[in-house]
């Protein structure tokens, strides 16, 4: 599969796409071939997307290793990353599978001893999104011709604080982190963005920097 796909025909499935998801029972029952293409529940369907290009999985590592390495200096950081790990969005039965989730090593390490399968959104406190030309449209602030929601509404609708998207699309080339989400209308109320090859400085509770110096648009 090489463009996403939205499964609509819901009718046809054994069972509710959500409880599916949870049962982990989803990827077997759309017969998808396990090279890392991805189906999530997004604003009620079935999205189905190819795995990411080298390109964006080092733009996810960019992100993660600037983490590790504030972890690894200060013994007093807090945060830490999981790569591709399911989140139940369980308050509107939505499942993603975010590019990365930053968590509080607390929490994290509670997770870990309760062997937590998929995170909720009170675990996460800075979900990271990266675009390719199948998934952007999932990723970002839905346009106005837009009916379904879109994980930037779903984010917000949980509670999670804190949004980046790193948007590749050639006529953007930007990322944003978006905060202040108000859970009643599924919508983020503020946001900074910085240009591909400026200096990304997360605010505190963070307080880390990232160097975009090699983030290119897609093709």
């Amino acid at each position: 599969m090489s463009v996403m796909a939205v499964v609509h025909r819901h009718s046809e499935l054994p069972g509710e796409p959500y409880d599916l998801w949870m049962r982990d029972e989803l990827t077997g029952v759309l017969d998808l071939p396990y090279d890392g293409t991805r189906a999530e529940i997004i604003g009620g369907e079935i999205v189905v997307a190819p795995g990411p290009k080298l390109a964006h999985s080092l733009i996810v590592s960019d992100i993660h290793e600037a983490i590790a390495v504030a972890r690894a200096a200060d013994a007093e950081f807090r945060w830490l990353c999981v790569q591709t790990q399911d989140l139940n969005l369980s308050d509107i039965h939505d499942g993603y599978i975010p590019d990365l989730c930053v968590m509080d090593r607390d929490i994290a390490r509670r997770a870990r001893l309760d062997d937590v399968h998929k995170l909720l959104p009170h675990q996460v406190a800075l979900a990271v999104e990266v675009t390719s030309p199948s998934t952007a449209a999932e990723d970002r602030q839905p346009g106005s011709r837009r009916v379904r929601p879109s994980k930037w509404n779903g984010y917000a609708r949980v509670g999670i604080e804190y949004y980046l998207i790193v948007d590749r699309d050639p006529k953007v080339a930007v990322t944003t982190l978006f905060t202040a989400p108000d859970r009643e209308s599924g919508r983020y109320r503020e946001s900074v963005n910085w240009k591909f090859g400026e200096r990304i400085d997360l605010p505190e509770p963070f307080g880390v920097s990232i160097r975009t110096d090699e983030w290119t648009p897609w093709d």
